[in-house]
């Protein structure tokens, strides 16, 4: 689902090669993209993480337990 807080794809080919590389023993349950939007999401609209919609829940809830 796409907010207004999502990066469009300009943005993503802008940001994705800035983000590190790192060696994954398992494939991601996420994408980093996923997790930028989830994040962005919250900045932009200042709300607490409990009250994020139901599809940033789980992402944000494993960002969290990094």
């Amino acid at each position: 689902m796409s907010y207004s807080s999502s990066l469009t794809d300009n943005e993503w080919e802008i940001i994705e090669p800035l983000l590190p590389k790192k060696k994954r023993t398992k494939p991601p349950t996420w994408s980093k993209r996923e997790i930028l939007d989830g994040v962005l999401y919250q900045l932009k609209n200042g709300c607490n993480w409990c009250d994020l919609p139901s599809c940033f829940t789980s992402l944000l809830n494993s960002i969290l337990a990094l």
